[in-house]
């Protein structure tokens, strides 16, 4: 037999290489060829199929109804799935070591149980440490179907023997096909693996959930191509030391993308946070310079977020921009406009920035509450306590709209709040109730409000 020639695949997109090479050609990336063994040299190419008409179909005689969902027994979850888990759909779960991955599968799929069979397949843990998770859960005594498996197509077997609706494969890493002459957690073996389970999640009907390692920059391990693969990409985000978490939607075929569910990690599981804003709103009871609320957007819900900026006289030469859950760049964009438009001399001051809860902000309807705070911060007047500010601004010092206006505006009223600063078009016709609604269409008119709120007192009423 012929000697099996080496080849380099890049880990983050697949690309091959004869040999190896500090950058992959392919996706630029530097240090992400890894060696792997290759196919024979005289291996016979394999015959191809002969080609035959395959039946077409019209776009309207598939669009039907829309597809059953199946529901996972977490509200929250799913709110990010779209509405439930569909059938014949593939998902990718990641997240960093000890979030929470297993044990939300380990819960979802005790309550798919009661809809169908349901199989657990860990490659990580033998079944006396899954047996131990459950029990400390109290799910010990739930119908779903376990296998300490690590070979794909003994997986696929077991699923098809015992009719498996659902498969959660936990994890994605630790699989091997017997078709691939590499370890688990290669680059062949993953872009393998995945496609064997998704073609069996089409084919069969069965609902595949995968869980995935993380890379250091908090990215799914292995090439972008698996996320292209499967029909939703779902990722965990905690902050440090919290015991929330935020499973996020980055991609959904079922759904919306960029959809978030809120958690808990208790001595129970994971329970559902069903309220949100309550939790990123626990701030002081007395109002405190540098501190404005804002109303971010992710997915169908609003959130009201705590946003702090602390101005400082600078020790040195240079002064410090430190962002906390704010892009540095934009918060230094900010500050210039801040500057020229607002008149707020920051030039010779630290600035420190930081989002309340670990949340990381996205979009740019917090630009103004983020100036606001600075101002607040620079004159050590309070913002009044039971007001929001919210929109975009620009650099010639306009303020512009944001997307669901109303909404936000719902949600500040529903907390309690009473006034509201936001840009001239996302003025409602009729304000909800208990709430009074200024809009802006100049930086410079959003500081002469903030300043007489500051001289009314407090409270801002």
């Amino acid at each position: 037999m012929a000697k099996s020639k080496e080849v380099f695949v890049c880990r983050d997109c697949g690309a091959s290489s004869p040999k190896w090479q500090g950058q992959c050609a392919a996706c630029g990336e530097w240090n992400t060829l890894a060696a792997e063994p290759g196919r024979p040299g005289s291996a016979a190419p394999r015959a191809g199929r002969s080609a035959s008409a395959q039946p077409t179909s019209t776009l309207a005689a598939q669009s039907g109804s829309a597809p059953a969902r199946t529901g996972t027994g977490s509200g929250e979850l799913d709110r990010v799935l779209g509405g439930g888990l569909v059938a014949g759909s593939a998902t990718l779960i990641g997240g960093d070591p000890g979030i929470g991955k297993s044990t939300l599968m380990l819960q979802a799929a005790a309550a798919l149980s009661d809809g169908g069979c349901v199989l657990y397949a860990t490659g990580e843990e033998s079944l006396q440490q899954v047996a131990l998770r459950a029990r400390r859960l109290g799910l010990d005594g739930v119908a779903a179907r376990l296998i300490a498996e690590t070979c794909v197509e003994e997986i696929l077997a077991a699923a098809t023997a015992v009719g498996a609706r659902t498969l959660i494969v936990d994890s994605i890493q630790t699989m091997y096909s017997e078709r691939i002459d590499s370890a688990p957690g290669a680059v062949t073996q993953l872009r393998e693996c995945t496609a064997l389970l998704v073609r069996h999640a089409k084919q069969s009907g069965t609902a595949v959930l995968l869980v995935g390692h993380v890379t250091k920059e908090g990215q799914i391990a292995g090439p972008r191509v698996l996320e292209h693969m499967v029909d939703t990409v779902l990722y965990f985000e905690s902050d440090t030391g919290s015991r929330f978490r935020v499973l996020r939607a980055v991609k959904n075929r079922f759904g919306a993308a960029n959809e978030i569910g809120v958690f808990a990690m208790a001595e129970q599981g994971l329970r559902e946070v069903t309220n949100p804003s309550a939790i990123f709103l626990s701030r002081d009871p007395e109002p405190v310079s540098g501190s404005v609320v804002t109303v971010l957007r992710e997915g169908t819900r609003s959130l009201l977020i705590e946003v702090q900026v602390l101005a400082d006289d600078s020790a040195g030469g240079n002064p410090r921009r430190v962002a906390v859950g704010v892009d540095g760049n934009r918060l230094t964009m900010l500050l210039a406009v801040a500057h020229r438009h607002g008149g707020l001399a920051l030039h010779g001051k630290d600035v420190f920035a930081n989002v309340v809860g670990g949340v990381r902000i996205s979009e740019t309807s917090a630009d103004l509450a983020i100036v606001l705070a600075a101002r607040s911060s620079l004159t050590d007047q309070p913002f009044a306590h039971a007001a929001i500010a919210f929109g975009e601004l620009g650099l010639a010092g306009e303020i512009r709209p944001v997307p669901f206006g109303e909404e936000r505006l719902r949600e500040a009223a529903k907390h309690g709040f009473t006034s509201a600063i936001v840009p001239l078009s996302n003025v409602p016709r009729r304000a909800p109730e208990g709430m009074s609604v200024r809009g802006v269409k100049r930086l410079a008119e959003a500081l002469e409000l903030q300043a007489a709120s500051s001289e009314a007192g407090p409270s801002g009423r």
